[in-house]
């Protein structure tokens, strides 16, 4: 695989996950690990990622994706609605609040939108954690639990005895799907962890774009009424949005 094929695929594993490590990479782009390196310092050049300790994390703002034969990468896996999204979620976050960010692409993008506030930040994402690490006025609480090797989250019984212990002004949540049942995941470990969330939070805010709704994935998380906000893009089709308004839903498109 060439440099350009590799550079798509790295960027098309950060649109699905915020965390990719070295090992996963070097196995995926079948590079050897001075090859992916390399690819790593370039696209943290052009402000694709962040190069961290075993790996990268995606950035909030990207380049436009080029052409690789001719296919384009799915519009960059929607990382300018995500960059949109989490811009609008920043503006609903007051200075010196409690903020929960859950793990997953989109609301990595809020995390990277919330950098220079004041906040005390809550968060399962070891991704997350390390991007607002070198953030004077953001304290950062980084929940204990298993660590989930693949998605970098903390989750399990000790994950959410912790959170059960807490109280914040907002959580901010990503989503797998949404239906008229509600919101869903498909990975069944973190359910948990999302539930004990939603439990503590006074106000909840689920994050995803328009290509989440009408998806149900496998496990159910919650009812839609148990959100504040939904804040997706201008994409979203208005069979959606009066079914969130129904439940007493606020919906905001970026």
């Amino acid at each position: 695989m060439k440099a350009p094929a590799r550079h798509l695929k790295i960027r098309e594993l950060l649109d699905t996950q915020e965390f990719v490590d070295l090992e996963t990479l070097c196995r995926e782009l079948d590079a050897s690990e001075s090859s992916v390196r390399r690819d790593l310092v370039q696209l943290e050049g052009d402000g694709v990622l962040r190069r961290v300790y075993g790996g990268a994390l995606t950035a909030a703002v990207r380049e436009p994706v080029r052409e690789v034969n001719g296919r384009d990468s799915r519009e960059q896996g929607h990382a300018e609605e995500k960059r949109r999204i989490a811009a609008k979620t920043a503006e609903l976050i007051e200075d010196r609040q409690t903020v929960i960010l859950d793990g997953g692409s989109t609301v990595a993008a809020v995390a990277h939108a919330l950098r220079n506030r004041s906040l005390h930040v809550i968060t399962n994402s070891l991704a997350i954690a390390l991007a607002l690490d070198d953030e004077r006025q953001i304290e950062v609480t980084l929940t204990g639990g298993y660590l989930y090797p693949r998605l970098r989250v903390t989750l399990g019984p000790l994950c959410e005895q912790m959170l059960d212990g807490v109280a914040a002004d907002v959580l901010i949540m990503g989503t797998g799907g949404v239906t008229a049942d509600g919101f869903s995941n498909g990975n069944s470990l973190v359910v948990g962890s999302e539930r004990k969330m939603i439990e503590v939070a006074r106000k909840v805010i689920i994050v995803a774009d328009h290509t989440k709704f009408g998806r149900n994935a496998m496990i159910h998380v919650a009812p839609l009424e148990a959100a504040d906000y939904v804040i997706s893009d201008s994409g979203l089709a208005e069979e959606y949005q009066e079914l969130l308004r129904q439940q007493g839903v606020e919906v905001l498109l970026a």
